[in-house]
């Protein structure tokens, strides 16, 4: 359980983005504030501001240099910004992040990912199977969620997921879990775990002209950016 001065913020806030893993970046008028800070396997960080924080707790035993980031060079298609899905934050065991001071209200959540850890196709090192539970304010929202079989069997590419969700008492949990689920040692010792690449929260119903920017950009260059709500 976080201290209760952390759940509490002199200015409400009523919304925030991360860039899991990696630095800042400001992709289509939205800031994704940096995530790398180095974590090791039972460690917390919150940012300066107290806007939110990350938890991990897990230990990459079977790694001979266990990592809780990850990133790539490759190019990652099903996106118009490449740059929100090069870096990863990942985790042995257990990956919470957590806005704070929050307004209440209905928010939408928007999770990012993107396998990287499965090089190609029709090889060995394909056939790895990332499992994990992804919970939202303690409620499962994804049971075994697979990112490469939500793209279609396909590594390298962008996965988008919505949900909706209500805080009530001025912070939100987003929890990814790993349930000792899929494999553990492809194409490496050490990958399995939850991974994600980017984070966005939002007030239900809550428009700027930023969606409309990159849903414009995705059909001229023939992307599909649209999120799928669950």
């Amino acid at each position: 359980m976080w201290p209760m001065y952390l759940y509490v913020n002199l200015v409400l806030d009523y919304n925030f983005s991360i860039k899991c893993g990696g630095p800042q970046i400001s992709s289509f008028g939205i800031v994704y504030d940096r995530d790398n800070e180095t974590l090791g396997p039972a460690t917390y960080y919150v940012t300066d501001t107290m806007r939110w924080a990350v938890s991990n707790v897990g230990y990459f035993a079977e790694s001979d240099n266990p990592q809780y980031e990850s990133s790539t060079s490759s190019l990652i298609t099903n996106t118009s910004d490449i740059r929100l899905f090069q870096t990863s934050r990942i985790s042995a065991s257990s990956l919470r992040y957590y806005g704070l001071g929050l307004e209440n209200g209905n928010y939408t959540v928007i999770l990012q990912f993107s396998e990287t850890a499965f090089q190609g196709s029709m090889r060995w090192n394909t056939l790895g199977t990332r499992l994990f539970d992804i919970y939202i304010q303690g409620n499962l929202v994804l049971k075994d969620f697979n990112i490469q079989k939500e793209a279609g069997g396909i590594t390298f590419r962008a996965v988008k997921k919505g949900f909706k969700a209500k805080v009530s008492e001025n912070y939100l949990e987003i929890h990814l879990f790993w349930a000792g689920k899929g494999t553990c040692c492809i194409p490496s010792r050490g990958t399995y775990g939850p991974s994600i690449s980017a984070i966005s929260v939002t007030p239900e119903n809550w428009m700027s002209s930023s969606p409309v920017q990159d849903a414009a950009m995705s059909k001229r260059t023939g992307m599909l950016d649209a999120v799928a709500f669950t």
